[in-house]
């Protein structure tokens, strides 16, 4: 009891500071769907690769029950699975946080020379360094390690050590390399304007702002989902597929995000390469 108690207070203090959360079970793996949603009966929950809605009020589907809400992880399903849980898991991207899980010392050393420092917490075999920023998520990505952000898990081990850091270019390509068939190039326009200056979209903030609300408009999506990534992609290279300022690893947020609502990757490519060529790129 005061081992189950123990971690619904971890959890509701994460969830209290917007990180979802859920229980793991033995083998620190979630709790499979329950007789109602297995095999994703009920239709899956959102942003799963199987789109719509469920209710189900048990910790289904994996870090689609990932949750924020107390109400939920004190209620009685919840309680029974915390009183088999060995632990609490979240889902970093739900918090816009992406976790590179080195799981041995090769791999931590790597990541030493290879990595801005960011917040450190150690593991059992290894590190995680956890980034400020969501991308895809993806294992073996490199020997020992895996990308843990969105449409994923990953143990809470504690707060960690250090100041966190935006998500890097260098993380993000670890992921856009191994996928690169499926992946469109930028954009291949030289930098500058038409008149050779400086890109007057080069400032981090309105880049970031632009690629953060394109994200949010394919997040938000509740029908057309295809539709709303076209005149999405449209509008990002509108604004910067002339000037040489987008790069892969834009592309490949982009992209991402209209995954998680259920494109294929061929349908990504397919609406990016209209995109260009109805804006002549």
């Amino acid at each position: 009891m005061t081992e189950t108690l123990s971690l619904q207070h971890a959890a509701l203090g994460l969830a209290a500071s917007g990180v979802p959360v859920l229980p793991l079970r033995r083998g620190k793996v979630p709790f499979g769907n329950c007789p109602a949603c297995a095999d994703n009966a009920c239709g899956g929950r959102p942003n799963m690769k199987t789109p719509g809605p469920c209710t189900c009020p048990a910790p289904c589907h994996a870090w689609a029950a990932a949750t924020t809400e107390p109400t939920v992880i004190v209620s009685p399903l919840w309680a029974a699975a915390w009183r088999q849980a060995v632990c609490v898991g979240y889902h970093p991207g739900g918090a816009g946080l992406t976790v590179v899980d080195l799981d041995d010392a090769e791999a931590v050393g790597w990541a030493r020379t290879a990595l801005p420092a960011t917040r450190t917490v150690p593991t059992t075999r290894g590190e995680h360094w956890i980034y400020r920023g969501a991308m895809a998520s993806r294992n073996g990505v490199r020997p020992g390690v895996d990308i843990k952000s969105r449409m994923s898990y990953a143990r809470w081990l504690g707060p960690g050590t250090g100041t966190m850091v935006d998500l890097p270019d260098a993380v993000r390509t670890l992921v856009v390399k191994d996928s690169a068939p499926v992946r469109p190039t930028a954009v291949t326009v030289p930098t500058g304007g038409a008149g050779g200056g400086e890109c007057p979209h080069r400032t981090p903030v309105y880049l970031e702002r632009g690629i953060a609300m394109a994200e949010q408009r394919i997040t938000e999506a509740r029908s057309q989902v295809h539709a709303t990534v076209y005149r999405t992609f449209l509008a990002v290279l509108a604004a910067h597929g002339r000037c040489g300022c987008l790069t892969e690893a834009h592309v490949e947020r982009l992209f991402a995000a209209a995954q998680a609502k259920g494109e294929k990757p061929r349908h990504c490519t397919e609406a990016w390469t209209n995109a260009r060529t109805r804006l002549g790129l």
